[in-house]
């Protein structure tokens, strides 16, 4: 939720010399394009799709919203570049979140393109696809939520939820291929990393072409932005510390230039992810000096001693949904600081309540 280096508002991408979310299907390297896609939502404002050419056709990593705006643009792009919808043989999804799926999910089905996705992600579409069906009576991030101390957002969140609300089943699909492990994948004449990356979520994978300098990182390593971590259910034990490790397992390979989702173009995986790792380690600190201060607290009470975007905003200045993202997070930096050692947490029937070790 928090920033470094530049503004994505203001942030040119080099492979367009314009903002990033300019649309238009721009080339990054040679058999590479990158098409910025809407997302219905303030925040992030849009999404990079990735469109690899071989001979045999298109392989796009990740898809976009299924919506129908975002639709009308890729077909449009990819139309650009000589190319249509018919031509994709294949959509390598860096995870489950709908920015990045639920586009895969129905195109392939539509266009017989085959979708893989990490295994990891098997819980959530599950979850998903039981929601659509009508037996999840709550929303689940309530239960996050409420973990955390934040029992008014849990509530604000899930009021007035109606049918409409469920997930569509037609976008959460199963994949044809679950991705599991690190292993190699041919896309032409490229053969590209597939590299486990958990901690946004279970099972992010991030695409890496050595040959050609590039990694395709979804939401691992964005270069104007850090990446969420907690906002995924079901809850899994530790994202941050399953996030931090995977960004010292990315800081293993070679500096490669980021082909971010969300943000510009940038040059230096290596520097990028020093910020990252940085970053959290300073966000620990902070929470511990939160709880010795405060003693015993909840999550969303140690989240208003900390400071919320590049703007450094307080707790009680975002938003309902960030308000919720910031508890979340918060609650994943704690439960690294009780694995680490340096705290401890006791379940009570409002929350988990965290105090220093």
């Amino acid at each position: 939720m928090t920033s470094g280096g530049v503004s994505t508002a203001h942030a040119v991408s080099p492979d367009s010399g314009e903002h990033w979310t300019a649309e238009g299907a721009w080339q990054v390297a040679p058999g590479i394009h990158r098409i910025p896609l809407p997302l219905p939502m303030d925040g992030l404002r849009a999404i990079n799709v990735y469109v690899v050419e071989s001979d045999d056709g298109l392989t796009l990593i990740d898809g976009g919203w299924a919506i129908p705006v975002a639709r009308e643009l890729l077909d449009s792009c990819l139309r650009s570049i000589g190319s249509g919808f018919g031509d994709i043989r294949r959509f390598l999804v860096t995870h489950v979140h709908r920015d990045h799926f639920t586009m895969a999910s129905v195109l392939g089905q539509e266009y017989g393109a085959e979708v893989a996705l990490g295994e990891g992600e098997k819980p959530a579409l599950e979850l998903l696809q039981a929601s659509g069906r009508g037996e999840v009576t709550e929303n689940p991030f309530a239960v996050v939520l409420r973990s955390a101390g934040a029992a008014d957002v849990a509530e604000a969140w899930t009021a007035g939820r109606t049918d409409a609300d469920l997930p569509d089943p037609k976008d959460w699909q199963f994949p044809d291929t679950w991705l599991a492990g690190d292993h190699e994948v041919v896309v032409g004449r490229r053969t590209i990393d597939a590299v486990h990356t958990p901690g946004h979520t279970p099972g992010h994978y991030v695409f890496a072409d050595r040959a050609d300098g590039l990694l395709f990182a979804g939401d691992h390593v964005l270069p104007t932005i850090t990446p969420s971590i907690g906002f995924t259910v079901p809850a899994e034990p530790d994202p941050l510390g399953h996030f931090m490790a995977s960004l010292t397992k990315v800081r293993s390979l070679p500096d490669l230039r980021i082909l971010p989702a969300h943000g510009p173009v940038a040059p230096s995986s290596h520097a990028r992810v020093d910020e990252l790792l940085a970053h959290h380690e300073d966000r620990l600190v902070r929470c511990r000096e939160s709880l010795r201060r405060r003693g015993p607290s909840y999550a969303a009470v140690v989240a208003t001693d900390l400071g919320w975007t590049r703007h450094e905003r307080s707790y009680d200045e975002l938003d309902l949904f960030n308000r919720g993202m910031a508890a979340m997070e918060t609650k994943a930096h704690l439960d690294l600081l009780v694995a680490r050692g340096e705290a401890v947490a006791d379940e009570t029937a409002d929350g988990v309540v965290y105090r220093a070790h």
